[in-house]
């Protein structure tokens, strides 16, 4: 069976560092590269036809804005005429980029920031929102959001209560440090090292909570309305954030949510499944609420451990060639399925959301999901940057194009503001699926 390519794809290994040799114009080598390779893909990939005229106009017209803001006044850049060569018509564009740099670069903080807008600027020109550039920071920061990252902290997912604003502990990592030292999910963190999380942001938490590996971070703690007599010190280790929590519910009803579908998304779910198995599950509950999706690869392996045969989505390229990915043959043995959705469940989410609704494996329930039915591909640039570029749609097993559209679930239950997610007492739509999953019990007699 053909392997997808992933939503977000590395369809090139350039991040390595390169001489930054410099042009006469005033921009590197490097850059000079950059600002070809990202119109040629745009022109080659993009899943639409692309007018190059418009490309140009793009990036000239963010480039220009740039300028201004940076104090420029009525700066120079010349209008680019597009010819049927994209190639001649990339060059174009980046001598008159080099023209910026040597004219106003010592201005607006030297050529990178100009061949980042010029690059910004062509790939918005299509007017797709998906389609983007990522600086280095956004690059790595999306790397590690899909894949977990290794980071030396403590070892727990953060929120910060709407009420008292203070910082929550929405789940602790099994086996990481915060668990070893008794951090538990739904405590309430009042104090870093003596320093009040009250009205701080996660990002601000998140800092005084990572550090060396090794040493130790003291937080105060409340727990079920209580403080804790004594703060708990933590020592500090590596963490890879796992993509998958689960846990077994009372009556053998099995819990996995899944916050992102990463590379290793998949062998996370099989060894969650497999213990979930070990202690008697006979029913499952599939958390895809608040996943904003993934790779495509992960989404096919996630919906094989529940379809057993047959396909689970087509992709449509450019010029209309359609590529359909079949089940794994790794599905585990067949018991009840509910698969909680909302608003944000989206683009990989969605793929695995629409692939066991149209299968008829599992009930979907909640709120109609976002509605991504597009499928980006993701270039590295040689500096660490990247270009995010949608390249085709997808369509389910039953042929829905759901972009735009998003999936209706078969039970449609409301979330609340106030429902927090993963506890049957205060989620509404977790509670429906559970009592879904027990009337199917009681029915097959386990």
């Amino acid at each position: 069976m053909k392997r997808a390519l992933p939503i977000f794809a590395a369809a090139a290994l350039l991040a390595t560092a390169l001489p930054a040799a410099t042009t006469a114009s005033g921009i590197s080598s490097v850059e000079s590269d950059e600002i070809e390779m990202s119109y040629s893909l745009l022109t080659q990939e993009f899943y639409k036809k692309v007018d190059q005229q418009t490309i140009l106009d793009g990036a000239r017209a963010t480039v220009l804005d740039y300028l201004e803001k940076g104090g420029v006044k009525n700066p120079h850049f010349p209008e680019l005429h597009a010819g049927e060569d994209p190639e001649a018509n990339a060059r174009a564009l980046e001598h008159a980029v080099n023209a910026a740099v040597a004219a106003y670069g010592t201005k607006t903080g030297g050529s990178r920031p100009i061949t980042y807008e010029a690059i910004a600027g062509l790939l918005s020109s299509v007017k797709d929102k998906y389609t983007t550039f990522l600086t280095p920071k956004e690059y790595a920061d999306l790397n590690e959001g899909l894949d977990g990252g290794n980071f030396s902290g403590v070892g727990i997912s953060i929120a910060i209560d709407d009420k008292t604003k203070y910082l929550i502990v929405n789940e602790v990592i099994p086996d990481g440090p915060a668990e070893k030292a008794g951090l538990q999910d739904g405590d309430t963190i009042t104090e870093i090292d003596g320093r009040s999380t009250k009205g701080l942001t996660t990002d601000e938490d998140a800092k005084q909570l990572r550090g060396t590996k090794g040493t130790t971070v003291k937080l105060t703690i409340e727990r079920a309305g209580t403080a804790l007599a004594d703060p708990i010190a933590v020592v500090r280790d590596v963490i890879h954030q796992p993509s998958v929590y689960a846990k077994l519910l009372d009556n053998g009803i099995g819990y996995a949510r899944l916050t992102v579908f990463g590379s290793n998304t998949a062998q996370e779910l099989s060894a969650a499944l497999t213990k979930l198995q070990n202690e008697g599950a006979k029913a499952y509950i599939l958390d895809l609420r608040d996943n904003g999706g993934g790779y495509l690869n992960a989404a096919i392996d996630v919906s094989s451990k529940f379809i057993p045969s047959g396909p689970i989505v087509s992709v449509e390229s450019r010029g209309g060639s359609d590529t359909q990915y079949d089940a794994e043959n790794t599905a585990i043995p067949p018991k009840p399925l509910a698969v909680l959705v909302n608003k944000y469940t989206a683009s990989a989410s969605e793929i695995t959301s629409g692939a066991l609704q149209d299968d008829g494996v599992g009930e979907l329930i909640g709120e109609k999901t976002y509605g991504k039915g597009v499928v980006q591909t993701i270039h590295p640039l040689p500096d660490g940057s990247a270009v995010k570029i949608t390249s085709a749609r997808y369509l389910t097993p039953r042929g829905r194009d759901i972009n735009l559209i998003g999936i209706q679930p078969d039970m449609v239950i409301e979330e609340p503001i106030t429902s927090k997610l993963g506890n049957p007492a205060t989620d509404p739509q977790l509670q429906s699926a559970i009592t879904y999953l027990q009337g199917k019990i009681a029915q097959a007699g386990t």
